[in-house]
């Protein structure tokens, strides 16, 4: 077969938008991940491989990877490998024409443009240029998606987008109180099902010896894998107040629309086009 010419790092939410976008355009990529993701929309992530073995996310299904051979195989038959490999070294033996950073760091990469062809960055932290050749802008807003070829991102607000549900005849819009956060360090224990709706003041989670409390009544769109251990006030649930069941099974349109600029950034280069489609 032919070497793998596409590798994400990292299969968060947004990331497997991207790479559901390019599985669908008919590339094969490849994601590297930590040995334990700290994905929140784990239904909707690639990264969910890594402790589940297999995942779909819509129409398309990533297997773990544990080795060259594997990822090899799982290509072969159109599936997207996860492999454990948090400093990408795989891109040593099968040089990508295209690596996307989609981890979400917020900071400056560790790989440089020099790693391939075409690297592409998500968000704040990279500037094209300099430590990439194309950025993808991650805030929503009029920009969301765009490619940018020369500067950087959005910086990061740190306010999460609103949502607006409508309960009985009022209105109500949810702001940074929909994103959970650890209320200290611990080991986190889910106390609900993602898809499921939860009341106000219902538990959610378990961090250590601290109990999260829904602070609305909204569908558990996302909940960090059991088990993980984390730092306190880091993101570890998304509750929505639409209650809308598809939102914990369908990628997001944000991470739709970043993957669109990626494939607008892919395609906009004919060296990179003949490599990926001949």
């Amino acid at each position: 077969m032919a070497p793998a010419t596409l590798i994400l790092r990292g299969g968060g939410d947004l990331a497997s938008g991207v790479a559901l976008r390019c599985w669908r355009a008919g590339l094969q990529p490849i994601i590297t991940e930590i040995p334990q993701p700290l994905a929140v929309r784990r239904t909707v992530s690639f990264a969910e491989a890594m402790y589940s073995g297999l995942v779909k996310v819509e129409e398309a299904t990533a297997r773990r990877a544990d080795t060259l051979e594997e990822v090899q195989a799982i290509l072969q038959v159109h599936e997207i490998p996860v492999l454990c490999d948090p400093s990408c070294d795989i891109r040593h033996k099968l040089p990508p024409a295209v690596l996307i950073d989609a981890r979400m760091m917020k900071q400056a990469p560790d790989i440089g443009r020099e790693a391939a062809p075409l690297v592409i960055g998500l968000g704040p932290g990279f500037h094209a240029g300099e430590n990439c050749h194309a950025v993808i802008e991650t805030n929503r807003g009029h920009f969301l998606g765009r490619v940018i070829w020369n500067g950087t991102a959005q910086a990061d607000t740190g306010i999460p987008e609103g949502v607006t549900a409508r309960e009985t005849a009022v209105q109500t819009t949810h702001l940074a109180e929909r994103v959970l956060r650890a209320p200290v360090a611990g080991i986190l224990n889910a106390c609900a099902e993602i898809g499921t709706i939860i009341e106000a003041g219902q538990p959610v989670a378990q961090v250590g010896s601290a109990t999260l409390h829904a602070p609305f009544r909204g569908l558990l769109r996302g909940i960090m894998h059991a088990g993980v251990f984390v730092q306190a006030g880091m993101k570890i649930g998304d509750l929505d107040p639409r209650c809308d069941p598809r939102h914990a099974r369908y990628v997001s349109e944000k991470a739709l629309a970043v993957g669109g600029g990626v494939l607008e950034a892919i395609l906009s280069r004919p060296n990179i086009r003949q490599i990926l489609w001949g």
